[in-house]
């Protein structure tokens, strides 16, 4: 074999291997980025109502919030609330919550009754994520660094001060805040 004939092949190795490389990294980049435009697609409001378990309990409670109306104007949407920002947490987030798609196709909870039948059990999943995540949602909008505590009313003032030093989260004190309370519900700690 000649000089010249190997370092042909080595180039044209090199070049196999960076081609390689590149589409494995294009192929990769367009893979995640249809994944993320997927995820921020399934966060829209529309999205999040559109089958009827949703529009019929949990998004007519949610108009009535705070977090829809209030005297500031901020407004806040279902993935505010229950999808972290940071691009891990959020792939977890929405591979846990597929478990709602597929009791909605079960046909678990399709109906007013059966929702409310569940309702306790949704909400006590959605309590313990929250209080596992120390209520990291909540956070995104709501520093207790940047509470002004002076301006708050007696109790909130005193259970927010208390907050680091009892090892409390937002979810502690903060169920029903954009839903009801299901029936039943008992304040057990989660």
């Amino acid at each position: 074999m000649t000089t010249e004939s190997a370092q042909g092949k080595k180039k044209l190795a090199g070049w196999a291997i960076a081609s390689l490389l590149t589409g494995v990294f294009l192929g990769g980049s367009v893979s995640l980025g249809g994944l993320n435009a997927a995820m921020d697609w399934t966060n829209r409001e529309e999205f999040c109502i559109s089958c009827h378990e949703m529009q019929a309990t949990p998004y007519s409670e949610y108009q009535d919030s705070a977090h829809d109306l209030n005297r500031a104007g901020v407004k806040t949407t279902c993935s505010d609330c229950h999808v972290p920002k940071e691009w891990g947490s959020k792939v977890l987030a929405k591979i846990w919550a597929s478990k709602d798609l597929v009791h909605h196709f079960l046909g678990t909870i399709d109906s007013p009754e059966k929702y409310e039948n569940r309702r306790l059990h949704m909400a006590k999943s959605v309590w313990q994520f929250m209080k596992k995540t120390d209520s990291k949602t909540c956070r995104n909008c709501h520093a207790v660094a940047a509470m002004n505590l002076d301006q708050q009313e007696g109790r909130a003032r005193r259970k927010h001060r208390m907050l680091v030093v009892n090892e409390k989260t937002c979810i502690d004190c903060h169920k029903g805040i954009a839903h009801e309370l299901p029936d039943g519900f008992e304040e057990d700690g989660v």
